[in-house]
């Protein structure tokens, strides 16, 4: 049997709307300005409409989460070597810091609710650990290819970025020199910015 919709119009656009609605609030007021009533009015639809699409605050939450990791998805290119997957994932992490801090804001608020927060601390939590055993894979397939030192611990090295990077962007009001500082620090650490160097002095003049 197929369920009735309770509100007019496509789904999948009011849903989005009402994620983008809680998105806002959050990167503007935190978490606890985040109200779901506020959230419907906002996208102009009544209380029983946004429980329809998310029956507990949890799963609105689950979805700000998913919204934001699409735009850091984003960063990821799929193709290329290893190395190369690095240096676009860490270019478009500068990118997004630039263009979209209130990203990170969010990210920073719903990690900070989630120390006193069990549910919301195992949401951003699977988020945290899918990203680590991301780095893993590439720096393990980096470090295979000669791309960075023979000696690098993948899983180590993987947790060093997620920790300083959160830790970097929980900041209020994170300097872009800052910023761009730690990537630097990172890259260097890894071993990017060594290999370029290289790179750049074996380059034959044209």
């Amino acid at each position: 049997m197929i369920k009735r919709q309770v509100a007019d119009g496509p789904a999948e656009p009011r849903k989005e709307a009402l994620v983008a609605a809680a998105y806002q609030i959050l990167a503007t007021r935190g978490f606890e300005g985040l109200r779901t009533r506020e959230v419907a009015a906002t996208v102009g639809v009544n209380i029983a409409t946004l429980h329809y699409y998310f029956p507990h605050k949890e799963d609105l939450i689950r979805g700000v989460v998913g919204h934001a990791m699409e735009r850091f998805r984003g960063t990821l290119s799929g193709a290329g070597s290893a190395e190369e997957q690095l240096r676009a994932h860490f270019r478009g992490l500068r990118r997004l810091s630039r263009d979209e801090p209130e990203l990170f804001t969010v990210m920073a608020e719903l990690a900070i609710r989630g120390v006193r927060d069990a549910s919301l601390r195992k949401i951003v939590g699977g988020t945290d650990d899918a990203w680590r055993a991301m780095l893993r894979t590439l720096l393990r397939r980096a470090r295979d290819e000669g791309a960075v030192a023979a000696g690098l611990d993948p899983d180590g090295m993987a947790s060093v970025i997620v920790a300083t990077l959160k830790g970097t962007f929980m900041l209020p009001a994170s300097e872009p020199e800052n910023v761009e500082r730690t990537f630097r620090q990172l890259e260097t650490l890894v071993g990017l910015r060594a290999m370029r160097s290289k790179a750049a002095r074996v380059r034959p003049e044209r």
